[in-house]
């Protein structure tokens, strides 16, 4: 009985690998591709690598760079947004500058304060006490020239009734109250005339100087809020708040590189691409009245003609397109732009590398 189990085991297990390997040797069928390899249209053609971009009449995307340095304390876009020329993108902490434009803006108002002043003179409340001071001196002269006479016609009388030493005491107070209404005269006199013409001038230039000084903090502190510099997109926002930026961009702690705070770029409607031709293969290219190219989209079978926009007529080193920018770069490239219109059943967007061949 054991023997009869141990075959009807033996020949399961035979009868299961039999019906495994019949089909495990079945082939099954290739999958088809998801998309066609990008293929050379034309008959000479050279092939380069594109990058897609926004339609510029000159250069590439915007790179918006702050002019001052600072905190960031709010961003008021985001990205894929639509801007206008000077709306605010990007507030740096201001809160310092501002203190020093209003310190500054309170100096220039003093200053003006204190022309207006010397202006304005004579002040009548001035004047009125410089009238007064000189019906004072006259006043005191009237009292010192009748006591003066007193003395003499006392002295003429008798010369024994008044001393010689007061009768020289009233001649020199006689003198001193004439005097002191000349000075009392020549007091009001200046009074009335007002403010000297050099002191004015002097106080103008303080304030003119105060006033630009006020100006140039203001137009700084105008500074600290980032704006659009033209109409268009806001294709990438690389900071977020809180982070330090300066003219020279923020860190990026991926790409361990100074990156700008904002990419703008023009209208989704209008993009370009830049292909970057490799300078061996640049003696083959056609002159650009006979230019033709073609683009393949990666990832898909999508092919879209171009149209020759400008070549960039300097030879640069082939960095763009990898961004490695301590690798020790031997190859050069020559930038040619081509005009595109954007496919409808496929996305592109500026950034994305794109296969390009160019014929005659």
């Amino acid at each position: 009985m054991r023997y009869k189990l141990l075959f009807s085991l033996a020949f399961a297990g035979i009868l299961a690998g039999c019906v495994a390997a019949y089909f495990f040797s079945i082939e099954k069928p290739a999958l088809a591709p998801a998309f066609d390899p990008p293929s050379n249209p034309y008959t000479a053609g050279i092939y380069a690598e594109g990058i897609v971009e926004s339609a510029q009449s000159s250069g590439e995307n915007i790179n918006v760079y702050p002019e001052v340095p600072g905190t960031v304390k709010e961003i008021v876009v985001s990205e894929g947004q639509e801007v206008r020329k000077g709306e605010p993108l990007l507030f740096i902490g201001d809160s310092v500058q501002r203190a020093t434009t209003e310190q500054q803006n309170s100096a220039a108002a003093a200053a003006h304060a204190l022309l207006e002043e010397l202006k304005a003179e004579p002040r009548k409340e001035t004047l009125d006490v410089a009238e007064a001071q000189v019906v004072s001196a006259g006043a005191a002269l009237k009292t010192a020239q009748d006591e003066l006479k007193k003395q003499q016609a006392a002295y003429e009388m008798d010369p024994r009734s008044i001393s010689k030493d007061a009768l020289d005491s009233a001649i020199n107070a006689e003198a001193v109250a004439q005097a002191n209404l000349e000075v009392a005269h020549k007091q009001r006199d200046l009074t009335k005339a007002g403010a000297w013409s050099f002191d004015i001038q002097n106080q103008e230039r303080q304030y003119r100087s105060l006033e630009n000084s006020y100006l140039s903090n203001k137009n700084l502190l105008d500074k600290y809020v980032l704006r659009a510099p033209t109409d268009g997109v806001v294709l990438s926002i690389n900071t977020i708040v809180g982070n330090y930026v300066s003219p020279q961009g923020g860190y990026d702690s991926y790409t361990q590189g100074m990156d700008p705070p904002l990419i703008l770029g023009t209208s989704p409607k209008t993009i370009q691409v830049r292909c970057y031709i490799d300078e061996i293969l640049v003696p083959r290219l056609p002159s650009p009245s006979k230019m033709k190219a073609e683009m393949s989209i990666r990832g898909s079978s999508v092919k879209v003609l171009l149209e020759y926009v400008r070549t960039q007529p300097f030879v640069s080193p082939k960095i763009e397109l990898s961004d490695e920018r301590q690798e020790r770069v031997d190859v050069r490239v020559l930038p040619i732009v081509f005009s595109v219109a954007r496919p409808k059943d496929v996305n592109l967007y500026p950034g994305e590398l794109v296969d390009v061949y160019i014929g005659e």
